[in-house]
């Protein structure tokens, strides 16, 4: 089998940051404002009203076009993406990122599952399309766009699960090459809790139906505690069948980076890994959840601060929606700023 590796990597944070102190002035008493589960970030990046989700992929495209020259990016064989709030219901972002990236790959794919463990299950779907066809490179793009869009309504902003979301990009580019191998991916899929996460507008209506009542996603304290059981197993897990794919102790692991729903489960799967909290970095604080895009943003993140030695051993892990889904996967880091 080809030897796949993750040549680079790049994001993009729109302009508009926003503290915390902009949702707590409509915050209404909820017990579930009490739940950790949304003990709000300092600050967190809103996309902005002009701004759409094609835009926010070409800008963190950017930064590789700039290092790789844009025949690279515009001659790569495969491009996936992930989009959390599509701007149009029916069409994913791969057409028009191709079409102003000056693009023709052989595949375009939109993929819509996956959730925040989606940059992993992406990396693993280009690895495969690789290593069975003729396809040489791939643009995995992640874009998380819901948080300045859904989450800003003026009857949903109040809600304390409003005040963790935030916006943003990650991409990164792979290619049939030994210079920084994926080592090990796992990907697993848990039907039976895929209809945990719902939406809901009050009073009911479909979500594309002409009404009264803003549509966001529907928490309860039970199905709080259920994620959050899940969601405490499923990252550690996956990242430890990743170690045994690659016969290596969690002890081993000189960079985890996972999805980053809140602080609790950043601490707990750190503490299941057994790693000190210098080897788990985390964006949470100046970004809120990312969803699918917090894995790329943060590696670039620690990437351009020199904080990732080419040769380290990067492990990647996150759980989505209710649980439904979850992914690791092992990187021999290769893409280290030149100079750094």
């Amino acid at each position: 089998m080809d030897t796949i590796s993750l040549i680079d990597i790049a994001s993009y944070l729109p302009e508009s940051r926003v503290s915390a102190d902009y949702f707590a002035q409509f915050a209404t008493s909820d017990r579930l404002a009490h739940n950790v589960m949304f003990r709000s970030p300092k600050y967190r990046h809103h996309i902005a009203s002009d701004e759409n989700a094609v835009d926010m992929a070409e800008r963190a495209v950017a930064p590789l076009i700039e290092r790789h020259g844009s025949e690279t990016i515009s001659n790569v064989d495969i491009l996936i993406t992930h989009t959390q709030l599509p701007d149009v219901p029916v069409l994913g972002t791969g057409g028009d990122l191709a079409r102003r990236m000056g693009m023709t790959p052989d595949w375009v794919v939109d993929l819509h599952n996956g959730g925040c463990a989606s940059f992993v299950y992406m990396i693993k779907l280009a690895r495969q399309i690789m290593q069975t066809s003729d396809a040489s490179t791939a643009l995995i793009v992640s874009v998380q766009n819901s948080a300045g869009q859904f989450c800003i309504q003026s009857d949903v902003r109040a809600r304390p699960e409003s005040a963790i979301p935030g916006d943003g990009a990650g991409v990164c580019l792979l290619a049939k090459s030994e210079a920084a191998p994926v080592l090990g991916l796992e990907c697993r899929a848990y039907p039976e809790f895929a209809g945990d996460m719902t939406g809901v507008v009050d009073p009911p209506r479909k979500y594309w139906e002409a009404g009264t009542g803003q549509f966001r996603i529907a928490f309860t304290e039970s199905k709080i505690a259920k994620v959050f059981a899940r969601g405490n197993r499923l990252v550690p897990e996956v990242a430890m069948a990743v170690c045994k794919q690659i016969d290596i102790a969690p002890s081993a692991i000189d960079t985890l980076v996972t999805n980053q729903p809140n602080r609790l489960f950043l601490r707990n799967w750190r503490d299941a890994l057994e790693l000190p909290v210098e080897r788990h970095p985390d964006t949470f604080d100046e970004c809120g959840n990312l969803f699918g895009a917090a894995i790329p943003v943060t590696l670039d993140t620690e990437n351009r601060a020199g904080r990732i030695p080419n040769g380290s051993l990067v492990m990647m892990s996150a759980f989505a929606h209710a649980g439904d889904f979850a992914g690791a996967g092992a990187v021999r880091w290769g893409a280290a700023p030149v100079g750094v």
